[in-house]
């Protein structure tokens, strides 16, 4: 059974997304081999993509408000 689409819709009674503050956005970003094969290794164990334990990593680290102590030489 094929619906036919209203030509308006009433929206005046639609609210925000309240989920929407929590989307992720894509980024690009170049990570070493060695990092990303050991994200992978854990997403095989846990059986979460390695893609969210990234981000579950770094959303970690930005809650605990983590530095990198960094000197170049």
């Amino acid at each position: 059974m094929v619906t036919a689409m209203r030509k308006e819709y009433d929206f005046s009674k639609a609210r925000k997304n309240p989920y929407a503050s929590q989307l992720k956005k894509p980024v690009t970003i170049r990570l070493d081999e060695a990092s990303v094969a050991y994200f992978k290794e854990v997403s095989e164990e846990v059986g979460i993509p390695y893609q969210s334990l990234i981000n579950l990593y770094l959303r970690e680290c930005a809650a605990n408000h983590r530095k990198l102590e960094l000197t170049w030489k």
